[in-house]
């Protein structure tokens, strides 16, 4: 895989973000916490410019007037339509109590797989689309992205 230099680490501080262009492609990287990762600056819902929205995290409610706030920075929303991505993973995530749909698909899986899958906070499920990530590594203070071929 090409390796391309984007940044170095200063460029890039605690919960900040550059979009660079490398092969065509606009990315951006997030630096959360002193770990870098890498999206496709185009979300996978209608091709909005993805890492351009902001960084949020998950608010839930277990009680009425009690509110608990979680990942914060971790969570991109897409600056058209909102849609929220994980930086980390690139999953979409959205509340289905307040999303509503016409049809649900249905598939069978082993018992195992639906205890293993964990949402980021109760109430949320994994989302239809996952936008491109690209694995980010600093080597000698610069912050480099491997491309696929």
């Amino acid at each position: 895989m090409p390796k391309h230099v984007v940044a170095t680490v200063e460029e890039i501080p605690p919960g900040g973000r550059k979009v660079v262009e490398i092969a065509g492609r606009s990315i951006g990287v997030f630096n959360l916490g002193g770990d870098y990762f890498a999206l496709r600056n185009r979300c996978p819902h209608q091709g909005g410019p993805l890492c351009l929205g902001k960084q949020s995290g998950f608010i839930h409610s277990p009680l009425p007037g009690e509110y608990e706030y979680s990942r914060q920075g971790e969570i991109l929303k897409c600056p058209w339509h909102s849609w929220e991505f994980d930086i980390r993973t690139g999953q979409s995530w959205f509340d289905p109590a307040r999303v509503r749909v016409r049809q649900y698909d249905v598939t069978v899986a082993p018992a195992q797989a639906l205890l293993d899958r964990e949402a980021p906070a109760p109430g949320l499920e994994p989302g239809p689309y996952v936008a491109e990530t690209y694995p980010v590594t600093v080597e000698q203070q610069y912050i480099v992205i491997d491309l696929p071929g």
